[in-house]
């Protein structure tokens, strides 16, 4: 049945923007901007800007912004002139020429322009270099905001981001190879970004706090790409203390240079804002989803889940969760960035043979002697953590899931092969689950993420990764046209699924006993870690290794009781302890570090596990972590067992993974590589939620009622009683039904007005929704029965009697 209601939509516009340009000749002063940016430009004994009004509000240091460039015994600078600039206007242009400074041996000749549109002010500087300069660094410009708490962060092009609420000491620095910085607070909704654009592309950028609290940003250009300082034994060193020399020194030549500067306001909500949160609270959902998640990506092609403000930097390839980080952070400058991250992985992190380099860092304390490459990946001290090979094929996969980018991921379908196969080869006894380097725990190594823990042979977290990329990979081969290959990985998912799941007794991890899958088995045969280790369980469940209801709600039960009775606010690595010797002898006594600690680094597939079991425990959890955010931050690397204290110096991105749980796994939001997908489990307090969900340039707002769920843009609302997908290009939808990865409706013709089709049936003998629109609508139905009469109903009668063609679609206006 077919019900047709019209509505309207009247046109409005937008008056123009004002552009304001007003120069004292005497003082040397020009102030210009538009409607929301106002700069003020000094050109007499010095050239720079001394204020820059955003909004009305002042945001510059009164040292403003300037060029300099500086050596190790000379600094040179736009504010020491030699002569007074030249000053012209022509419409919306501003040009000061004649900016010379510097000494008898090099000078600086410089012409800054400047274009006023209703947006945006550009700022391009043209340099003309006397003589080449040795060991210098060029700050083009320097930029000085009023304090460090004038912006709470910036994010860079490439995705990362610089927290300024970790800049604790003076002359901390940070440095990024990035083109631009969106300079953002929550507090009081305002936004600056500013951008670079350089004829030789090699651009960096660096952040300080001063020594009275200000924020120098400062914009490097060189003709090649920036090296971080010598700080040995390494190069790599991107966050440093006491000092603003992140970047190591470069030639200058002779010549002329030429950069422009874009400076732009936006509303932060608006850029990055998250919708209407029920049942929780929405801004500290958004705030750990917009800092603590983010705080992983180092720097340009550098993703991983340690932060750039940890002492040596690491970067754990052995994470299989950065990739669905951007499910919840949704920028797709994240997408985009770590696209190229992966890019960069593939050329310089996987071995000759396919093994995965399993960690980077600042610093090669962590290293294993001699196991590092010239890009500075290498092996860890604690053993080969070889989770490192399926955890990459797990993060291309869920990328591509993001971004739908095909051609992308034709370029890592050899190298994922090749990490995959490598990993396969390891399942020397033919029983699908694969081996690891170490044999024994009498070997004191490691193989996996739970690093000084002896894991070895036949390993449950290894394994479990596995199957997840083998499950992954295969459906990326099919898509990719690989038939045989798909197959493949295919089966041997299976295969190892199978032992898995089957009793320690019998060859497999179950442990009948404990009622837990263990942490691994010995080649003697001997079982270990049978002590309920969380993350183990966890995957098996969220990665459907473990499909037995039953097995299921014991595993989850008996964690929950756990939790209850130590009322803890999050789950730890472990419920009990490992055994005497099978981990490192200071993880003893219980609980201790990686011996029954809390990581909050396991909130995705434990969010995952529990939403589908009882989502309230889920979202139990969720909340708990809000609150502890609440208290403090997060600003930690795990929290001590016995008091939830926080410890650690490191500040893990994982800390928010279970509120990325919540996107994915509560609110159902999982982007797959031609729609987006919506499997929601909700509980009562969150009905009416609204998320609002940037997807592959589409601004979505993702309705959440239980039983009752949509997904909608500026044009078209679409929604259905359960589970379903919803993919737009241009004026066409598309309707997924349930996880179907083909369309079961295309709707077409969308044109201003916005529609409303609410989906109430979906089966070959009826489809049945109710349409709101106020124009013509052409729709598409893919699952009717091939040349069979259809009865098309409007309003509770016949509106016109059609035909489906003979491959089974059907085809009608509405008008």
């Amino acid at each position: 049945m077919y019900k047709l209601l019209v509505i309207l939509f009247l046109p409005f516009t937008l008056n123009a923007q004002n552009i304001r340009l007003d120069n004292d000749a005497r003082k040397k002063v020009v102030v210009f901007g538009n409607e929301k940016m106002l700069l003020t430009v000094h050109y007499g004994s010095v050239a720079g800007v001394s204020n820059l009004q955003l909004n009305g509000e002042e945001v510059l240091d009164t040292s403003g912004i300037f060029s300099s460039i500086y050596t190790a015994n000379h600094t040179y600078s736009s504010k020491k002139l030699k002569s007074n600039p030249i000053y012209k206007s022509s419409g919306n242009n501003v040009t000061i020429s004649n900016i010379v400074y510097g000494d008898s041996k090099t000078t600086f000749t410089e012409t800054w322009n400047f274009l006023i549109t209703q947006k945006v002010i550009e700022f391009k500087i043209s340099r003309t270099t006397s003589s080449q300069l040795n060991g210098a660094v060029v700050s083009s410009p320097s930029i000085t905001f009023k304090s460090i708490n004038t912006w709470e962060g910036s994010y860079q092009d490439y995705g990362g981001f610089a927290w300024f609420y970790l800049f604790s000491k003076p002359l901390d620095t940070y440095g990024v190879h990035g083109t631009a910085s969106d300079f953002w607070n929550s507090k009081t909704n305002a936004g600056l970004t500013i951008s670079v654009k350089s004829a030789t592309g090699a651009t960096a950028m660096s952040y300080t706090i001063t020594s009275d609290d200000k924020l120098e940003y400062r914009i490097a250009n060189a003709v090649t790409e920036l090296q971080p300082r010598n700080d040995t034994p390494t190069f790599r060193r991107r966050f440093i203390r006491n000092s603003t020399d992140v970047w190591a020194t470069s030639t200058i030549k002779a010549g002329t240079t030429t950069q422009t500067i874009s400076f732009s306001d936006f509303d932060f909500n608006e850029r990055y804002g998250r919708g209407e949160i029920k049942g929780l609270d929405g801004k500290q959902v958004g705030d750990v989803l917009n800092t603590i998640v983010r705080i992983g990506v180092i720097d340009k092609k550098h993703f991983g889940g340690n932060s750039w403000h940890t002492p040596y930097g690491p970067i754990c390839l052995h994470e299989q969760y950065i990739g669905q980080m951007g499910v919840g952070i949704n920028d797709p400058k994240y997408l985009k960035g770590y696209q190229e991250c992966l890019d960069f992985y593939r050329d310089h992190a996987i071995k000759t043979d396919g093994r995965v380099w399993s960690r980077w860092a600042y610093t090669n304390e962590d290293m294993m002697p001699g196991q590092v490459n010239k890009q500075g990946f290498y092996e860890a001290q604690w053993g080969f953590l070889i989770d490192a090979n399926p955890d990459l094929v797990i993060n291309v996969a869920e990328l591509y899931d993001q971004t739908g980018n095909k051609a992308w991921l034709q370029t890592h379908k050899a190298s994922c092969e090749k990490a995959l196969d490598w990993l396969l080869k390891r399942d020397f006894n033919n029983n699908g689950l694969v081996e690891m380097l170490n044999d024994n725990m009498s070997d004191q190594k490691s193989s996996d993420w739970i690093d000084i823990i002896w894991a070895s042979y036949e390993n449950a977290f290894v394994n479990a990764k596995l199957y997840r990329a083998l499950t992954l990979w295969a459906a990326v081969e099919a898509q990719l046209g690989d038939a045989a290959k798909s197959k493949y990985y295919a089966g041997f998912a299976e295969k190892l699924k199978a032992s898995f799941n089957k009793s320690t007794k019998d060859g497999g991890l179950w442990d009948e006993e404990n009622q837990c899958y263990v942490h691994w088995r010995d080649k003697d045969g001997s079982i270990h870690g049978r002590n309920m280790v969380t993350p183990v369980n966890f995957m098996a469940i969220s990665y459907g290794i473990c499909d037995d209801a039953a097995r299921t709600k014991t595993i989850l039960d008996i964690i929950e009781a756990q939790m209850v009775k130590e009322n803890l606010f999050f789950w730890p690595l472990c419920l009990t302890t490992y055994a005497p010797g099978e981990g490192k002898e200071w993880q003893f006594p219980f609980p201790n570090y990686e011996n029954g600690d809390i990581f909050l680094s396991w909130g995705s597939v434990a969010v995952d596990a529990y939403a589908r079991y009882k989502p309230e425990l889920a979202v139990k959890y969720i909340r708990k972590v809000l609150e502890q955010y609440s208290k403090d931050g997060l600003a930690f690397q795990r929290y001590g067992r016995a008091k939830q204290d926080g410890l650690g110096d490191d500040i893990l991105s994982g800390n928010g993974l279970s509120i990325v749980g919540l996107y994915r796994s509560v609110f159902g939001i999982i982007p797959k590589y031609n729609r987006l997908y919506l499997d929601p489990h909700i509980t009562p307090e969150l009905a009416g939620t609204k998320i609002r969900y940037r997807f592959r340039g589409d601004e979505l707002e993702v309705g959440l009622n239980e039983n009752n769920y949509t997904i909608g843009n500026k044009k078209i609302e679409i929604g259905y009683t359960k589970n379903f997908g919803f993919s737009a290009v241009g004026n066409q939808v598309r309707f997924y039904e349930g996880k179907k990865s083909t369309p079961a409706l295309t709707i077409s013709g969308l044109k201003s007005d916005h529609i409303q089709v609410m989906i109430d049936s979906v089966s070959p003998s009826l489809l049945s929704f109710t349409q709101k629109a106020g124009t013509k609508i052409l729709y598409t139905y893919h699952l009717a029965d091939k040349a069979a009469n259809y009865s098309l109903m409007v309003n509770d009668q016949l509106y016109k009697t059609i035909k489906s063609s003979s491959t089974g679609t059907l085809t009608f206006e509405l008008p």
